[in-house]
């Protein structure tokens, strides 16, 4: 199974998952990227699924129905284009062989969900290496996603479910914002070295013209300052940005309001 990164408008992923006949692809956005993949590589597009109701992550679905051989999955409480299977937390469902748990993990929207690769039993991940953590904007590589619906408290709820998934998950997030990132997580923690090293290795793979992406939930554990906020360093920035007290929460909300103003 292959796992693909297809650019989208100026810093979107559509992800694609194929076998070499055919094709998943997850919140696409736009038709023409997935369009010039299925041709380049001859495949039929088995499945769509969305994460979330974003018009960058839905508005190529109506535009891939001719080529669709089978459902669009989504969020069973947003306004996702129809027809289409409504998903709940902890359904199942499973695409080319492969089975994902629904998450859901509000904050970014409402309805937000996320899909969480479950190997069968005795079963390799679908790529061979580690599971797959379809996450849409709730997770970024060392950020995550605005709160345009959400509350803190829901965001963190959210992001630390995504944490406590195994190390190796790979974290398949849809937009190349790492290196923006970055650069507030350092500010953040100015200390971690596990985030210097990062800057450095990211730096690389732009300079090639090659995604970030995916991370995995170890890096992100590591560097990133909304899965840290039990952190002491986290926590000490948090209340110089004004968090009123150390909870995970009220650190979390003062994080994110100062990444809102961040330059």
């Amino acid at each position: 199974m292959n796992l693909i990164a297809l650019p989208a408008f100026s810093d979107n992923y559509i992800w694609m998952l194929h076998d070499g006949r055919q094709a998943i692809v997850v919140d696409p956005g736009d038709a023409a990227p997935v369009q010039s993949a299925l041709d380049a590589n001859g495949l039929a597009l088995a499945a769509i699924l969305v994460t979330h109701h974003h018009p960058d992550h839905v508005g190529g679905v109506d535009a891939l129905r001719p080529r669709l051989q089978g459902p669009v999955h989504a969020p069973a409480h947003e306004v996702i284009p129809q027809p289409n299977v409504p998903l709940h937390d902890g359904d199942r469902i499973q695409v080319l062989g492969i089975e994902f748990e629904v998450f859901d993990v509000p904050g970014h929207t409402a309805g937000h969900i996320a899909y969480v690769e479950r190997p069968r039993a005795g079963q390799p991940p679908a790529t061979g290496a580690a599971p797959i953590l379809f996450c849409g904007d709730t997770l970024f590589s060392a950020g995550c996603g605005r709160l345009f619906e959400g509350t803190p408290a829901q965001m963190h709820a959210s992001l630390t479910r995504l944490a406590a998934l195994p190390g190796q998950t790979q974290v398949c997030c849809t937009h190349e914002y790492t290196e923006a990132n970055l650069r507030f997580a350092a500010a953040v923690e100015p200390a971690n070295t596990a985030v210097a090293d990062h800057v450095r290795a990211c730096g690389a793979l732009r300079a090639q013209g090659l995604p970030t992406l995916p991370s995995t939930v170890a890096r992100e554990r590591a560097i990133n300052p909304f899965l840290r906020c039990a952190e002491p360093d986290v926590i000490r920035a948090a209340r110089a940005q004004g968090a009123a007290n150390d909870s995970a929460v009220e650190v979390f909300a003062a994080l994110r309001e100062w990444k809102n103003r961040f330059r």
